[in-house]
């Protein structure tokens, strides 16, 4: 039953992609055909929908800001189901996998002891054969220069007391919750010039929408005249 619950609180970086990619198509045809058939309507519906998207990314960001411990904590709920759902799911599997790997380069939420969330990385596991107990997955190791392909079976036994003081020569200890606000604090510049772009844009997409309006109306009126 639990682990139902947890499968279905758990949002699909899939579902993610395809509803943002909704909206961008919805948005992107509103503006092109209003624009090439020249209907007002459409123009006006991809210059509200741009201002409503603006405020509303305006809104999480203020409050995202102000309730940034609420935010840490969801965040990391999110990642406690992502790591009991590993196994289960591919798409999260890969997901993890990226973060812990190639952009992060961390392991677990706090630290690599969180893998004992899934039941196949626990250490009680050994009493059932599994391989992968008291381990963590390939993406917590630090990759070795002498590895032509990658080891997947790297990070088997890792947490076993006895290698316990191994750790930092083997994995990343660093839990992905730090490492994501430290590489956040070291990127802000970057972050911020990215949303001030996006919001420039919109801008620029909601001014060109309503000039283009008026242009119209003004030309229809001419044409009563």
């Amino acid at each position: 039953m639990t682990h139902d619950m947890c499968r279905v609180s758990t949002l699909d970086p899939a579902f993610v992609l395809i509803l943002v990619g909704a909206i961008a198509f919805v948005m992107g045809f509103a503006g092109c055909v209003g624009a090439l058939r020249e209907n007002t309507y459409l123009l006006l519906f991809y210059a509200a929908f741009l201002g409503i998207l603006l405020f509303a990314e305006l809104g999480i960001g203020i409050l995202g800001f102000v309730y940034k411990d609420w935010v840490k904590d969801q965040v990391s709920d999110g990642l406690e189901r992502y790591i009991i759902l590993y196994r289960d799911d591919p798409d999260l599997q890969n997901l993890i996998d990226w973060v812990q790997g190639s952009w992060l380069h961390c392991c677990g939420i706090q630290t690599p002891d969180d893998w004992d969330k899934n039941q196949y990385f626990n250490c009680t596991s050994i009493s059932i054969g599994s391989r992968e107990a008291c381990g963590v997955p390939f993406s917590c190791c630090k990759p070795k220069q002498i590895w032509e392909i990658t080891n997947y079976m790297c990070g088997y036994d890792a947490r076993r007391s006895d290698k316990k003081d191994d750790w930092d020569t083997v994995i990343y200890i660093t839990g992905c919750l730090q490492a994501g606000e430290e590489w956040f604090m070291q990127n802000l510049m970057f972050v911020a010039g990215i949303a001030v772009g996006i919001a420039v844009l919109q801008i620029m997409g909601i001014c060109f929408a309503q000039n283009l309006r008026a242009d119209i109306f003004a030309q229809k009126a001419k044409w009563r005249h």
